[in-house]
């Protein structure tokens, strides 16, 4: 039996994708494919829903789905653990529905952020540098909030970077001050400094097209369809497979 996929967002470059690995998967059919603008009554019926949409209206596909007790795959940048808080509540008294939530698809990135995390607590100067496409519309982008957040965890002392009149120094995001370049002739690239005793760590990775997302999405598209409650990152994903 086929995983219904109902993609919102299906006209980007993800949705896109998404819609030549259901096409091409013996796991899945496409049940819709919808922009931005359609009705989300539309995803009515579907096992999973595939949100790629962008940070303004990934909100209310999130709220439709909670409500309505549908298992909902995020894709879309703009998800801090800030703004996943009240959802996971609000899950709790939803038990049908289920939210996971993956700012970066590819296992690449997925390792780097994982290895910076653990690097992050024999360092105290930590920066990031992360480089998109020219049409990515948010920044800093959803991959360098999530290691970020990360980084402040592994840490458990005092912010990093106080950021206060040092706008230069890019945003700061759990104590790590995060640059954001959007360049044409980029698809996708952070870098994470550690600055040592005359010493200079840098865990860097990119991807040059969408097609390094295929395998992290197929993966989350099977995992979201028996999901339960909120599940962030690709990282929680493939340990819950043992």
């Amino acid at each position: 039996m086929t995983i219904k996929v109902a993609v919102v967002g299906a006209t980007g470059r993800m949705g896109r994708l998404a819609l030549e690995l259901i096409k091409a998967s013996q796991d899945f059919s496409l049940f819709a494919a919808l922009d931005s603008k359609s009705e989300l009554l539309e995803t009515l019926g579907a096992d999973v829903v595939f949100d790629v949409t962008n940070p303004e209206v990934s909100p209310a596909i999130v709220d439709f789905a909670i409500a309505n007790g549908q298992k909902l795959l995020v894709g879309t940048s703009g998800w801090s653990a800030h703004k996943l808080a009240p959802i996971q509540k609000r899950l709790e008294s939803a038990p049908s529905a289920a939210v996971v939530v993956i700012s970066n698809f590819s296992i690449g990135s997925m390792l780097a952020t994982k290895f910076a995390a653990e690097a992050a607590k024999y360092y105290d100067s930590i920066e990031i540098v992360e480089a998109h496409h020219a049409g990515k519309i948010d920044s800093p982008s959803g991959t360098a909030v999530r290691t970020a957040e990360l980084i402040g965890a592994a840490r458990e002392t005092q912010p990093l970077i106080p950021g206060v009149g040092q706008a230069a120094r890019g945003v700061v995001v759990a104590g790590v001050p995060i640059h954001s370049l959007r360049l044409h002739g980029v698809s996708a690239k952070q870098d994470i400094m550690f600055g040592g005793e005359s010493e200079l760590l840098t865990l860097s990775h990119e991807t040059t097209s969408v097609n390094a997302y295929a395998a992290g999405i197929l993966l989350c598209l099977r995992a979201t369809a028996s999901a339960s409650g909120l599940t962030v990152g690709l990282q929680d994903i493939i340990e819950a497979r043992g």
